[in-house]
């Protein structure tokens, strides 16, 4: 299991899938998919290499009414998907990137040194 680059909070575009055009998937047959969405992530599972992403592979629950007086009905919730469909944004053009880390050595203010690492975008070099 490796660790995972996509950190809860992250804005994420899904690469992988059925497209999210209408006009394409109809003209096909299908419909649309979640491919090319955006959206920031809401939870990791890095037992099952998963990520929730708001607004996306989004499925229908349906609920009991309860003795509590919650009533019954239909809601759409998010399901999680594989972390390999999905890529971090670039902050810089809003498209899809790798993650880089780099190691920085920050001075502390009693002359010592602290190492860090930090992620950043490989496609323009920007701090994530």
């Amino acid at each position: 299991m490796a660790k995972m680059k996509i950190k809860k909070g992250d804005l994420v575009q899904v690469i992988t899938g059925r497209t999210s055009d209408a006009d394409k998937a109809a003209a096909r047959g299908l419909k649309a998919g979640d491919k090319g969405k955006q959206g920031r992530v809401l939870q990791v599972f890095p037992e099952t290499e998963r990520v929730l992403v708001e607004g996306v592979n989004r499925r229908t629950h349906h609920l009991r009414p309860t003795q509590a007086g919650g009533a019954g009905g239909i809601e759409q919730r998010e399901a999680p998907i594989h972390v390999s469909n999905v890529a971090l944004v670039d902050p810089e053009d809003n498209k899809p990137t790798k993650v880089g880390f780099r190691v920085e050595t920050i001075e502390l203010e009693n002359g010592r040194s602290k190492q860090t690492r930090v992620r950043f975008s490989k496609r323009s070099g920007k701090d994530i």
